[in-house]
């Protein structure tokens, strides 16, 4: 344990010796008599029991009256001195960068739907990683660059569902109102670029897409992609599905994807054998609690750590020396009204 102030206690020492020397100085001096009148046969007064009692309870109580005082001044030394214990801490902070890129053909707008409600959690929850979004159909556009902005990354997932649920209502029931355009602009504007002559579902395209919005500065961040898609291809791709997933194996990013309930069988294998190439996992969409375990298993699996800024922590103690000061103050008190009586 160290002192802040250690020179106050110092000094709270002197001055006690100091003190302490002066009474025993004054208290040897002898005072001579000069005024007054003497009490004749002083000898059997003093040979009275009741006051010797009262001699020896005095000369007690004066020490510790003496002690007391000494006790506070000490203590009162120490709390100006302030006792404290230093600890050095590194903060570490998890240290990953997660990209959601997920397909928003119609086709895959229910599963998205469920996703998002458990990733808008998950992101409340996020301590030092990054996450990034990217949507795409025949084009992918980055709708929010990797960040640890969490308001800003929930709005944009609240709005990916509320476009999803609006969607979802015309495709099937055919409920538009005013806003129908506004939303089914957002969740597909720009993403259909090159539509007439790629055509859509450019799936490969779309997870080649994340490599590029990494960083390559941060290269001790785990890498993920949270990957959603029916893998039904209907255009011409640049990169297919197998090429993107090797992509991404080159460049140490692990993809976590999430098949469709309805998905063909050969699109399912290829998606499978695709994310596990990346050292990732494949889920096919059930219930809805099944998004929930795919976000804890990615939070489990995925979670790495870095040593943030190195800091100090002092910890004062000042209990022990505050609770002497009060046990000084009381004594002296008691004993001061006992000498009194």
């Amino acid at each position: 344990m160290e002192l802040k102030h250690g020179y106050v206690l110092i000094a709270g020492i002197v001055f006690s010796v100091i003190v302490a020397l002066l009474h025993i100085f004054l208290k040897k001096r002898k005072k001579s008599y000069k005024d007054g009148t003497k009490i004749y046969n002083m000898a059997f007064v003093k040979d009275h029991a009741y006051l010797k009692r009262r001699k020896k309870l005095q000369k007690l109580l004066s020490v510790f009256v003496v002690l007391s005082l000494f006790a506070g001044v000490i203590a009162a030394s120490v709390l100006v001195a302030r006792p404290y214990k230093s600890k050095v801490k590194k903060a570490n902070i998890h240290s990953r960068d997660i990209i959601l890129c997920m397909d928003v053909s119609t086709t895959v707008d229910s599963m998205n739907e469920s996703l998002v409600d458990e990733l808008i959690d998950t992101v409340n929850s996020l301590k030092g990683e990054r996450f990034g979004i990217i949507i795409f159909n025949t084009s992918p556009v980055l709708l929010c660059p990797l960040t640890d902005d969490y308001e800003f990354v929930v709005e944009q997932l609240e709005n990916i569902k509320t476009a999803l649920k609006v969607r979802i209502d015309f495709d099937t029931h055919g409920i538009w109102d005013d806003d129908y355009f506004y939303w089914s602009e957002y969740i597909s504007g720009g993403t259909l670029v090159g539509n007439e002559q790629r055509g859509s579902s450019i799936i490969g395209d779309g997870l080649a897409s994340t490599v590029y919005h990494f960083s390559d500065k941060d290269k001790k961040r785990t890498r993920i992609v949270i990957f959603t898609t029916d893998n039904d291809v209907y255009g011409t791709e640049i990169f297919d599905l197998p090429e993107a997933a090797e992509l991404c194996r080159e460049n140490n990013i692990i993809v976590y994807g999430i098949g469709t309930k309805e998905m063909f069988k050969k699109d399912k294998k290829e998606m499978q054998e695709s994310v596990e190439l990346t050292g990732g996992k494949f889920y096919l969409e059930e219930e809805k609690e099944t998004f929930t375990e795919i976000v804890n298993d990615i939070q489990s699996q995925s979670s790495s750590l870095v040593q943030g800024k190195t800091y100090v922590v002092d910890t004062e103690f000042p209990g022990a020396a505050f609770i002497a000061a009060l046990c000084s103050v009381m004594v002296l008190f008691m004993s001061l009204r006992l000498l009194r009586r």
